[in-house]
């Protein structure tokens, strides 16, 4: 049977500290596995399934959250199809089922493409590029998307990778949020406000226990700390362990917003052959929050021809090679 997200592209690398492996699969450009010295950073899934919970998937033309599907653009109403039925949103963009190409690659690095072509309530084309690639000490991940529409096209970029420390529950590490402002929602989780993190509960600069915390929240101000002296450092979330390893997901400077989810019944395969449900946490890099075709907020208007290129990427420490 051939695998529900497609062809499954398999990259390794020799680091300093062991064996560097990822698994990028054709649909959603989706990283389904990645590993180093035999400890999963992210959290992975049976080829045999669909991604769980969004597992690893490219968000784009836009993450997270439209309300109800609808936008105006310049007085002209816009419908989207509504992809989270039980809230009334379009959800994740237009390429979470997408069949992406291969465009190019090596051992230890594949890109990949797909084009968003002109649909209900997003009438632009826009060609889109991911490329994956291993590196000594992490794994470095591009967007590129070029505008080949005769009009401008609103766009946005995110992703959806759960970290882990593999041989640690993940509710014993301990998230470090490197966010300045909370995003206010309502119940269908669509966005009401922002309001500074400082004194509330939402702070996570300091680090939480995951463990404590019940999160499906964006946020702003996303390296807004260094950012006040110079607008091109990105913003670095992380999760550590009690042993002082830690893996750390950055950001460019277009990647300024970040969504948590902390679900308590992730999938997660035992070897077994029924999955257990556990705690996971996923740290999403956005370039806008949710609704952002509404607000405008981290929207990026592609000219026609224009090319935009957005960064990202997860960096470990800590983590030696077995002897």
């Amino acid at each position: 049977m051939r695998a529900p997200t497609g062809t499954q592209y398999e990259l390794n690398l020799q680091t300093p500290s062991g064996a560097a492996r990822a698994v990028v699969t054709e649909v959603a450009a989706g990283l389904r596995a990645y590993s180093v010295n035999g400890i999963d950073l992210v959290e992975t899934f049976d080829e045999a399934v669909q991604p769980p919970m969004g597992a690893g998937i490219v968000l784009a033309p836009w993450p997270n959250r439209i309300r109800d599907g609808h936008w105006t653009q310049n007085g002209v109403a816009r419908q989207l199809a509504i992809t989270e039925p039980a809230r009334h949103n379009a959800i994740h963009g237009l390429l979470r089922f997408a069949s992406y190409q291969k465009v190019s690659r090596t051992a230890d690095s594949v890109t990949l493409a797909a084009t968003v072509f002109p649909q209900s309530g997003y009438p632009f084309q826009v060609d889109t590029e991911v490329t994956y690639t291993l590196t000594p000490d992490g794994l470095n991940v591009t967007h590129r998307m070029h505008n080949v529409g005769a009009e401008a096209a609103p766009v946005a970029v995110g992703a959806h990778p759960y970290l882990k420390i593999g041989d640690v529950a993940t509710g014993d590490l301990v998230v470090r949020v490197d966010a300045a402002t909370h995003i206010d929602v309502d119940d269908r989780l669509n966005p009401t406000g922002e309001t500074p993190v400082d004194g509330t509960g939402f702070d996570l600069r300091a680090g939480r226990l995951v463990g404590d915390l019940d999160l499906d929240d964006g946020f702003g101000g996303v390296g807004a700390s260094a950012a006040a002296s110079d607008a091109s450092v990105p913003g670095e979330h992380s999760l550590a362990a009690a042993d002082g390893r830690s893996v750390v997901l950055w950001g460019d400077e277009n990647m300024r917003y970040v969504q948590v989810f902390t679900p308590r019944i992730f999938p997660v395969t035992n070897g077994s052959a029924q999955p257990v449900r556990g705690q996971a946490i996923a740290i999403e890099p956005m370039t806008a929050p949710a609704d952002a075709f509404n607000s405008g907020a981290g929207l990026h208007w592609l000219a026609p021809e224009e090319r935009w290129v957005v960064r990202w990427g997860i960096r470990h420490d800590g983590f030696t090679q077995r002897v």
